[in-house]
């Protein structure tokens, strides 16, 4: 097990909880990871600690109102805004001038956002399932959720329209939605489940999301940085699975949008293929920030 260091940085009076796993070697820079949700936490990449056996530290965080970053109730806080800001506040307490960056699901949503100020010493970035047009990603969660046997439809369309998210037939639909396209293996690690247990389940969720998959309502409703994409300098790695709810659709979209990105998309992965495929999917991001390991 490679060393692990923990930690706080101030921000907003409040305090970000930070997570390092590994140490660079000579010639490696390391790699910052943003978590999706919005409103979940890190644990759920914690599968990127392979990537720091290949000798390249690991840094996650939780963000504010996540995990071990909470926050007073405050939903006129939760904005892209304050989490591009978070980055740069993360990226100065642990001196991280140059590295690279990967956003999972909102997390790469993020950094979107933040690559498109063309901010400095990010040498490569991976956009994993993720989506440049919110509104796109709300369609297309429609769309899936049409494959669902009907009375599996109907409990899930009568959740979002009572505001009541819970009893055994929601939840039997809900499970299915899941595995068919979020995660599909036969056991859940311990490390994923901690951040599924948490999930839609807290003010920043509910604020920037909505209150589920389908209610795309939040303030996030109009994220659309598909006209600005083109601003992106970084050298892009775009990733998605081929049952992912961030369907091709969705991840060409970026693709076609970042000058000179690659795209790989992983058979029969769902939306946490970086899990479900952990030692392919490592191996494949390690490859091209070797690519990039510019100092």
């Amino acid at each position: 097990m490679s060393n692990i260091k923990e930690g706080y940085i101030p921000f907003k009076g409040l305090k970000t909880y930070y997570r390092i796993v590994g140490e660079c070697e000579d010639g490696k820079l390391p790699l910052l990871t943003l978590h999706g949700g919005p409103g979940a936490q890190h644990d759920y990449l914690e599968s990127f600690d392979g990537i720091a056996d290949y000798g390249r530290a690991v840094i996650y965080y939780d963000q504010l109102g996540c995990g071990k970053s909470p926050a007073p109730s405050n939903p006129d806080m939760w904005t892209v805004e304050l989490f591009k800001e978070e980055i740069d506040v993360v990226r100065n307490a642990l001196n991280l001038t140059q590295c690279h960056m990967i956003g999972q699901s909102w997390g790469g949503m993020l950094l979107m956002a933040y690559a498109i100020d063309q901010p400095v010493g990010v040498k490569s970035m991976v956009v994993a399932s993720s989506p440049a047009d919110f509104q796109l990603w709300g369609k297309e969660a429609k769309r899936l959720r049409g494959y669902l046997p009907q009375h599996m439809q109907d409990a899930l369309i009568k959740a979002d329209e009572t505001g009541v998210h819970e009893g055994p037939e929601y939840q039997a639909a809900a499970d299915e939605y899941y595995r068919r396209y979020v995660y599909d293996l036969p056991e859940v690690p311990d490390y994923v489940q901690v951040t599924f247990d948490t999930e839609g389940d807290n003010e920043v969720y509910n604020t920037m999301q909505g209150y589920s998959e389908f209610d795309i309502s939040g303030n996030l409703k109009d994220f659309n940085v598909v006209n600005d994409l083109h601003k992106i300098t970084i050298p892009t790695l775009v990733t998605s699975g081929s049952r992912d709810e961030c369907t091709p659709l969705i991840a060409k979209q970026v693709y076609d949008g970042i000058p000179n990105a690659q795209w790989i998309l992983f058979e029969d992965g769902t939306h946490l293929v970086h899990v479900e495929q952990k030692e392919k999917y490592n191996k494949t991001v390690e490859e091209f920030f070797e690519q990039h390991d510019i100092i």
